[in-house]
């Protein structure tokens, strides 16, 4: 059969960059000095199954899980629908992780969503979740990773107060140009990282577990005493507490990003999925049992950091390790996403979504250096304005929307596409209870928060002229063709790139 990223080329994408640049005078990768199969510069397969679980478990646990148990509690009502919240958004996470193992086996190419949906559907409703990807999901969800980051290394150095924000952003932003330079100088060093800090966060998780049992054991149970009380039935609200602790799960799907990178992703793809997802969890369910035990109903509302409260009321004078923890998980998390969404772009450029320039592959280190670059900046232009986290409260119904749309793909093809080859074939009772959910999580948040979604819909609808004005019109003006050509050709040479084989 092959490899299974030769396969996934023989796909015809709407424009090849190497036709588009072919006259712009860049060297033709086949020509490239590599040690690819074929001579050809390609991504490299360098991700194992402790790297696959690595990024998995890695971006899942960020900021999450020390910081959003509020919003769960809050509106679920009660400690106990709280908790079952968090076990069934484990579950839905894990049945649509095992979804996207058929996609990403039948559809064996990075890009995650935007490949499926493009198989599914056609050009315009990929290109439609790559411009939210793009300018929203992606950016948006790196930078408020890296502002939680920067606020919790501070912490230590502003105990008494909130450390200036001028200080926050800068340190945010350079976290991110960081990053961002590990990714381009190597794929094994990012992995290195990866590994690093994900057994970092594990420690300051099973820190709180362990000190949450202790506190159990010691007879502390008067928070457990009526664990239904104050719940909240109305339909919308439960909605919006899956969202919250969706949010701590958000990354379950990142390895499909990198599909083209992992070794014998047949094997590899479903079994990362199923050590790290129901790892993850287990670990943070036992983590809101601690914090529950530790911490009245009131004190876990009215908080911010549930983690570093935690650790005032039961670490003592080693209570300043807790922001330090945070801060290593953040790190950890915007590493691993940095790493696998850009290769959305990548994959996007690849197929004539975006400029060709980021589908250009540096011929010394083999790592997507034009499209690490173009997230960074993005992310960047982010972080200098004031109200990026208002941007969270809109992009959790696009996010849900569009997975909506690729476990409907799977589906579609099942019946459409009968004959193409899938490794990994789940159970049709998956797919379609794993659609009823997300149409559920999709179409109730309307009646609670309707100025949310409808900006997330005129988000989705603005991708709309772009797609027929710069990726559908082909007679272009020469103008425009003659700025094209300079801009792919300069970051060729500046980055010392050339296309990625598609032959």
């Amino acid at each position: 059969m092959g490899d299974p990223a030769d396969m996934g080329r023989k796909v015809v994408p709407v424009m090849k960059p190497a036709e588009r640049m072919a006259h712009e005078g860049l060297v033709p990768a086949r020509e490239a000095d590599s040690g690819s199969v074929g001579g050809g510069v390609k991504l490299r397969k360098e991700l194992g199954l402790l790297d696959g679980v690595a990024i998995i478990v890695g971006v899942i646990i960020g900021a999450g899980i020390f910081v959003s148990p509020k919003g769960v509690l809050q509106n679920s009502g009660s400690i106990g629908v709280s908790l079952l919240v968090w076990v069934l958004c484990g579950g839905l996470s894990l049945m649509g992780a095992l979804c996207y193992a058929e996609l990403g086996t039948m559809i064996p190419r990075s890009g995650g969503d935007y490949a499926y949906i493009g198989e599914a559907f056609g050009p315009l409703p990929a290109f439609l979740y790559l411009w939210v990807a793009l300018f929203v999901i992606v950016p948006t969800g790196n930078a408020i990773t890296a502002l939680t980051f920067a606020q919790y290394i501070l912490q230590p150095a502003w105990p008494t107060c909130e450390p200036p924000d001028e200080v926050i952003r800068l340190i945010a932003a350079v976290v991110t140009c960081v990053l961002t330079a590990i990714n381009c100088y190597n794929v094994k060093w990012a992995t290195r990282v990866q590994d690093l800090f994900t057994g970092t966060k594990l420690l300051a998780l099973v820190v709180i577990v362990l000190a949450g049992l202790y506190a159990l054991g010691a007879g502390k149970t008067e928070n457990l005493q009526q664990p239904f009380k104050g719940t909240i039935t109305s339909p919308g609200y439960i909605a919006l507490s899956f969202y919250s602790g969706l949010f701590s799960y958000a990354g379950w799907n990142y390895l499909n990003f990198v599909t083209e990178e992992l070794k014998d992703p047949y094997r590899n793809l479903p079994r990362a999925i199923c050590i790290s997802l129901p790892m993850v969890t287990i670990i943070y369910v036992l983590a809101n049992i601690a914090y529950f035990v530790v911490l009245t109903r009131d004190e876990l509302l009215s908080s911010n950091a549930v983690a570093v409260l935690f650790g005032e009321k039961m670490l003592g004078v080693m209570s300043w390790t807790m922001p330090v923890f945070v801060a290593c998980s953040t790190f950890g998390a915007l590493n691993g996403a940095i790493f696998a969404s850009s290769r959305l772009f990548f994959v996007g450029a690849r197929q004539g979504h975006l400029p060709a320039a980021i589908a250009l592959i540096n011929v010394k280190r083999l790592t997507p250096v034009p499209s690490l670059i173009f997230l960074c900046i993005i992310t960047l232009v982010l972080l200098v304005i004031k109200d990026v986290y208002v941007l969270i409260n809109y992009v959790s119904f696009v996010e849900s929307f569009f997975t909506l749309v690729s476990v409907t793909g799977l589906l579609y093809m099942r019946y459409s596409k009968p004959d193409l080859h899938r490794p990994i074939k789940v159970s049709i009772i998956l797919p379609l209870v794993f659609f009823v959910i997300c149409t559920f999580l999709v179409t109730l948040p309307i009646y609670v928060s309707p100025v949310e979604v409808g900006v997330g819909v005129a988000i989705i609808l603005a991708g709309i002229p772009v797609y027929f004005v710069f990726i559908h019109w082909q007679n272009k003006p020469q103008w425009l063709t003659r700025s094209s050509h300079a801009f792919n050709t300069t970051c060729a040479k500046l980055f010392e790139c050339v296309l990625e084989d598609e032959r």
